[in-house]
C-alpha cells in the first residue's frame, strides 16, 4: 500500500513539475518570420487592418528604445498594438469582467533574437480565455482565430509600408487613441 501511495505522490508531483515548466510556452506562441523587421510589422498591420471584425490598430510601441535610452543595449522590439471593440465590449461591460481590461489592447510582438532571424509572439487567447469563464472564453476563442490570420503572410504579395504615425509609434510610451480599446 505504501508504494501505491508513493507511486502515486511522485506521479502527482511529477506532472505539477511539467506542466509549470511547459507552462510559458503553452500560455504564448512564437513563430519565426520569413520577412525582417519593418516587412514583418507591415505585414501584420495590414493584416490587422482587413481582418475584419471591429479590429483596429491603436498602436506601435518600441519597447527596446526606453531600454536604449537608458543606456542598455538589446535588440530591436516592435509591439504592435490593436483592438476589436466587437470583442473588448462584452467583457467591459461587465464588473466582474472589467479587470480583464489589462489584456487590452491585444499586442503582437516582433522581435530579433541573436541569431539574427526575426519573431513573432502572441498571447494563446484560445487557452487563456476559457479560465475566465464561458463568455471570455467565447470571445477569447474568436480573437485565437483572428490572430492566426494576423500573422499568416501571402510572400506573393508586395511588401507594405509600416504604419508609424499612431500613438505610441517614437517610443515607449503607451498607445491611446485611433482605434484603441
Amino acid at each position: 500500500m505504501g508504494k501505491l501511495i508513493a507511486g502515486l505522490v511522485a506521479g502527482i508531483a511529477i506532472t505539477l513539475v511539467l506542466a509549470w515548466n511547459m507552462a510559458s510556452s503553452l500560455m504564448f506562441k512564437e513563430v519565426q518570420s520569413p520577412f525582417g523587421m519593418e516587412e514583418t510589422v507591415a505585414r501584420i498591420q495590414q493584416n490587422i487592418q482587413n481582418a475584419g471584425n471591429g479590429w483596429a490598430l491603436s498602436g506601435l510601441r518600441n519597447a527596446a528604445k526606453a531600454v536604449q535610452k537608458d543606456g542598455g543595449n538589446v535588440l530591436p522590439v516592435l509591439m504592435i498594438e490593436a483592438c476589436s471593440t466587437k470583442y473588448s465590449k462584452p467583457i467591459l461591460k461587465e464588473d466582474d469582467l472589467r479587470f480583464l481590461s489589462i489584456l487590452m489592447p491585444c499586442k503582437i510582438s516582433v522581435y530579433k533574437k541573436n541569431d539574427g532571424k526575426v519573431y513573432i509572439a502572441t498571447m494563446n487567447a484560445g487557452l487563456i480565455g476559457p479560465m475566465f469563464g464561458p463568455l471570455v472564453g467565447e470571445v477569447m476563442g474568436q480573437v485565437a482565430e483572428d490572430q492566426k490570420k494576423f500573422i499568416l503572410f501571402d510572400p506573393s504579395k508586395p511588401a507594405p509600408k509600416m504604419i508609424e504615425g499612431m500613438p505610441g509609434a517614437a517610443g515607449g510610451g503607451g498607445a491611446a487613441g485611433g482605434g484603441g480599446c
